[in-house]
């Protein structure tokens, strides 16, 4: 008998993909140059020339059994080291080598994070929007997911709602700022009153509740918009982070968790990463891309595309009649629908295709996301399509 748990996930296959799959197959009929796929998070720029280089260099010079060989289960020692060090350097927070655990992705990150802070039944909040697939993630450790109803004025955190769905269960809360799919960057206003929650609640229900800080566009910051480390406003903090964005290396699945040296139990949290490691097949990324990116730590891919194609969207969007809060980071956009159903909306849409995505499965129903991680040419040349979409299909807009 095949396991009936995923035999059920498969009527709920991920919308981003088989959007993203429809553009493709959409691209065989009519070039792809022609679909207008904003479907899916997937860095447009390329990775820097020095992350080639050094893998080029490894490849040359290293011994092959230290290159192609198994790493340690926390990761290799060296890159562990480089990372808290980069770390200790950008943020001020004393970060050492066993405070890192080397993942596969922010995915691997939060994947670990979760079952090291949770026990099943436990509680984990989020915040609407959020990345669709925060939903697997949390429920598939056997903690339960609770999302807090989005505020769409601004896209911060709406704290009425919080409150009242913090109880005695909540273990962890789950956040991600710069935030996908909004854009929008937490303030320190926001992180500030979130801190100070969790400290009184934590005190309240007699147990800590872990914060579990989603990072993987941390570098993606647009011009005048601050982005405060989240860690550095709470001890019992988490931080995910991945490549795969700064570094335009997806496809690597390269990432960590950096406890905060500050945490409750921080000494045995990342130990406890390598045990639950044994327990889900993780084993530890590649040892040749760990090697690689401890020498680029500070290096980021040409980023300033994503702002470049923000403004081009973002400016049609508002003069098109769009109701859109300005992204601060990321490469994403998130406008209200122009009409109650973004399902039907963005059906409509693929007609002009235009791959939208509907804001349902973060969490927000009414709205879209739209990826600008695509060739700037290519965003121009989308702006006169998604006009004639909106004059034709909403002409008494």
């Amino acid at each position: 008998m095949i396991a009936s748990h995923y035999v059920t996930m498969l009527q709920g296959k991920s919308v981003i993909r088989e959007l993203s799959e429809f553009a493709t197959a959409r691209g065989k009929e009519i070039g792809y140059e022609n679909v207008f796929d904003f479907s899916l998070g997937n860095p447009s720029v390329a990775v820097p020339e020095e992350v080639t280089r050094t893998m080029i260099r490894l490849l040359q010079e290293k011994d092959p059994m230290e290159l192609h060989g198994y790493s340690p289960s926390l990761g290799i020692g060296s890159v562990r080291e480089a990372v808290a060090e980069s770390l200790r350097e950008r943020f001020g927070i004393p970060y050492q080598a066993e405070d890192i655990f080397m993942t596969s992705g922010a995915a691997g990150a939060i994947a670990h994070a979760v079952r090291a802070v949770t026990e099943p039944g436990d509680e984990v909040i989020t915040f609407a929007p959020c990345f669709s697939e925060y939903i697997p993630y949390i429920n598939g450790t056997g903690a339960k997911l609770k999302m807090v109803p989005a505020d769409t004025e601004t896209f911060q955190i709406h704290f009425d709602a919080f409150e009242e769905m913090l109880s005695e269960k909540t273990a962890a809360v789950l956040i991600n700022t710069p935030n996908n799919p909004s854009g929008i960057v937490y303030s320190r206003e926001t992180l500030q009153r979130l801190a100070e929650i969790l400290l009184r609640k934590a005190e309240e229900y007699g147990h800590e509740i872990y914060l579990i800080s989603d990072e993987p566009y941390r570098e993606i910051v647009f011009a005048g918009v601050e982005a405060p480390v989240v860690s550095a406003f709470y001890d019992n903090t988490l931080m995910c982070y991945s490549f795969s964005k700064s570094l335009s290396l997806p496809g690597e699945r390269i990432g960590y968790v950096a406890v905060n040296p500050a945490c409750e139990d921080a000494a045995r949290i990342v130990q406890m990463c390598g045990q639950i490691s044994r327990e889900t097949g993780h084993n530890c990324p590649a040892s040749l891309i760990q090697l690689a990116v401890a020498e680029n730590l500070n290096l980021t891919a040409d980023l300033s595309v994503y702002e470049r194609n923000k403004n081009l969207l973002y400016r049609e969007l508002t003069e098109s009649g769009f109701t859109c809060v300005e992204p601060g980071g990321t490469f994403y956009l998130f406008p209200r629908a122009l009409e109650e159903d973004a399902v039907i909306f963005c059906a409509k849409a693929r007609k002009y295709d235009l791959i939208l995505v509907p804001g349902d499965g973060f969490g927000c129903p009414g709205y879209f996301r739209m990826a600008c991680c695509v060739e700037t040419e290519k965003v121009q040349r989308s702006l006169p399509v998604l006009r004639r979409f909106v004059e034709q299909e909403y002409p008494h807009r």
